[in-house]
């Protein structure tokens, strides 16, 4: 763990060292975690971070959902896009994910008025990776949320449903 603070690269290293070995996941804990991800302040590292280890170990049941909570909550950009990108694990056959819409479509339900931009396109990923499993909820979440969300949003997820892209 003392990888994390030498630098994005070797925090990198430490994030594709724990989430590539047997097991490595297996090992966090909510506290790791929590520890593993302080300070991040970019995108690069807030996605690896929650497509890596975050994402995955809350959806093994490692990290509670108030952790997401507390992130979602959070005055930072970062910690709140790092909550809405763990859902990915949830929902990305080669994250791992298994199509669990209702604990993403909750987690996206707190961001929909968030017009940060970081945080917006972390919430058209995650709509967008729930689509293969339930376009029917999306197309409701859309409708629900059309008067809220960010215009990004509604585009390239309106674009995912009815073309299977992005753009």
């Amino acid at each position: 763990m003392g990888l994390v603070d030498h630098g994005p690269w070797a925090r990198l290293t430490a994030y594709e060292l724990l989430a590539c070995h047997p097991g490595g996941i297996g090992v966090l804990t909510a506290t790791s975690i929590r520890r593993l991800g302080r300070g991040l302040a970019d995108w690069g590292s807030v996605d690896a971070f929650a497509c890596y280890l975050a994402g995955p170990a809350w959806r093994e049941g490692q990290l509670p959902t108030l952790q997401l909570l507390t992130w979602l909550r959070s005055k930072d950009r970062w910690q709140r896009r790092t909550a809405v990108v763990c859902t990915v694990a949830l929902n990305v056959r080669a994250r791992g994910g298994r199509g669990e819409v209702a604990r993403t479509l909750a987690i996206c339900r707190h961001v929909v008025r968030d017009h940060d931009d970081m945080v917006v396109k972390a919430l058209s990923w995650a709509l967008r990776s729930v689509v293969e499993w339930d376009r029917a909820a999306v197309s409701g979440f859309l409708r629900e949320h059309q008067h809220v969300l960010a215009g990004r949003v509604k585009r390239e997820v309106a674009s995912k449903l009815r073309t299977g892209r992005k753009n």
